[in-house]
Formats: C-alpha cells, structure tokens, sequence
C-alpha cells in the first residue's frame, strides 16, 4: 500500500483531485469578479509587505471602526496556484461585521520549498500582530482561517512556538476555522501533486500538524463539505481528536451539499463563517 489502503497513484488522486469536473476557468472567473467588485466597495489597502520577497504581500480590508479585530485568511491552491487577489471576496462579510481582514499571499512550490511556504505563513502573523496598531487593528484580537492548503497552513501556525522563535505572545490567535484543510501529508508524495511540492521524508514529518504538538491555546473549528472525497472528512476528524488529545477546545461539522469549493460561499455576509469568526472575538 502508498497510503493507508490506497495502493496506486490513480486511487489517491482521485479523493485527492477536488477539482474533477469542475469547470477551473469560470470558477477562477467567478472569484476574481466577486473580488474586484469587493474591492470597489471597501476601502483596502494592496500589497503590503510583510516579508522581503516579492511574494510576501497581503491586502487588507479595513473595517469602518477603529481598534476592531483583525482576521487573517490564507487562501488555497494546494501549495502551488493562486494568490490572495483571487479570495478578497470572503473579507466582505467579515468586514460588514466591523472585522479588518488581511488576505494573505506566499509564494508557491516549486518556485519555494515547501517549508518556505509555511515560514512565510508564520512571518505574516507575526508581521500582522506587530504592526496590527499601526493599521488600525487590535493586535489581541486576531483570529485566522484558511481554505484547504490555507487550512493546512492555519493548523501549522497552532503548532508555532511563537514565545521561542517570534518573542511574541503565545496566545497571539485568538480563534482558528480551517476549512477543508490537509492535515497529513504522506499521501501527497504519491500523488499527482508531487512533481511541484517535492516533498521530502523530512518534510511530511515537520510540517503534517496531525504528528505535531498544538502549541497555542486557541478554539479551533474544523470544517468540511458533505460532497468533498471521504478523505477530506477522515483528515477532519482525525485532526479533530489529535487536538482533543492535547487539551484543545476543538469542535468540527461536515456541512452538507458544499463541495470543495462552494464551501466558500459562508464567507459571504451573515454566513456560518463569518458568525464563527466573529464569535471567536466576542468570546
């Protein structure tokens, strides 16, 4: 067997493969309008750096009041596609609900090891915590979510000693939503994924959350769609008792008819996302 009881590559990319007959143009198309047209009605600011590379940059929708909580969101692409100018479009419920949303971009593998991708998730957080004042935020109220690579990437960051290796407070997040997030990587190096991730032995065992203690004390939601592939749900779950395990205030759903990528549409105004979110800073 390559993993678990999938014993060939073709088994694997298809609980893997999300995008199967789905139609990526008009969904990238989709996207990016819902975002322009956020973008016409909110008041951002594009392209702040947050790291030396031209990669790191985040944009960040401001709420109408002053010293509000601060969202980070950390799109998808497993790793190796897209950036943050596709997914503005989940800070206008956020923002509606006097929430500041920084949409983070990194950049992708193979351009970047993949442990750079998780570094660079980490430098924005901190970047963000810091200067989170500056840009009218409230630094102690920070939460953070992210969509499949981007939930990934959150539970990562739940495994950061930030007091050792950022002198920042260890409880900097305040509230976590990983939305069909990954987190076990062994089946990817036997994937269709593969020849862009290059990921090594080394790395499956750093940067799987599902093998690594839980460092922040921060109320995680995990959550997945009723029609994604059986393994999005079984990653779910068993990430869900890994955090039990370490004392974790962890709760999940599987939110039936969402696929892969409708999943994203409780972002909009008044949607479950958003009320999650917001109840993260009310808590």
């Amino acid at each position: 067997m390559l993993y678990r009881d999938f014993a060939t590559q073709e088994e694997i990319d298809r609980e893997y493969d999300p995008m199967r007959g789905r139609d990526s143009a008009a969904l990238l198309a989709d996207w990016r309008s819902r975002s322009e047209r956020v973008c016409e009605t909110t008041r951002v600011s594009a392209d702040i750096a947050f790291g030396p590379t031209r990669a790191e940059r985040l944009d960040l929708y401001h709420a109408d009041t002053e010293n509000a909580p601060l969202h980070v969101f950390f799109h998808g692409g497993y790793w190796r596609s897209l950036g943050h100018r596709e997914f503005g479009f989940v800070a206008e419920g956020l923002v509606r609900a006097g929430i500041n949303v920084a949409v983070v971009n990194y950049a992708l593998c193979p351009t970047v090891t993949f442990g750079e991708v998780v570094r660079q998730s980490r430098a924005a957080v901190a970047w963000l915590h810091r200067h989170a004042a500056s840009l009218g935020a409230d630094p102690m109220r920070m939460s953070v979510s992210g969509h499949s690579a981007g939930g990934h990437l959150c539970a990562m960051l739940l495994a950061t000693d930030w007091q050792g290796c950022y002198d920042l407070p260890h409880d900097l997040i305040g509230g976590t939503l990983c939305v069909s997030g990954l987190f076990d990587l062994r089946p990817f190096p036997w994937s269709w994924l593969q020849p862009k991730l290059q990921l090594t032995g080394r790395d499956i065992s750093d940067y799987s959350p599902l093998f690594l203690d839980c460092r922040v004390p921060s109320p995680v939601h995990l959550v997945a769609g009723g029609k994604e592939s059986g393994e999005f749900a079984r990653q779910m779950l068993a990430h869900a008792e890994h955090l039990e395990a370490h004392g974790v205030e962890v709760s999940h759903e599987l939110s039936p008819g969402d696929d892969h990528f409708s999943i994203l549409d409780h972002y909009a105004p008044n949607g479950r996302f958003v009320e999650r979110l917001a109840a993260f800073h009310d808590a």
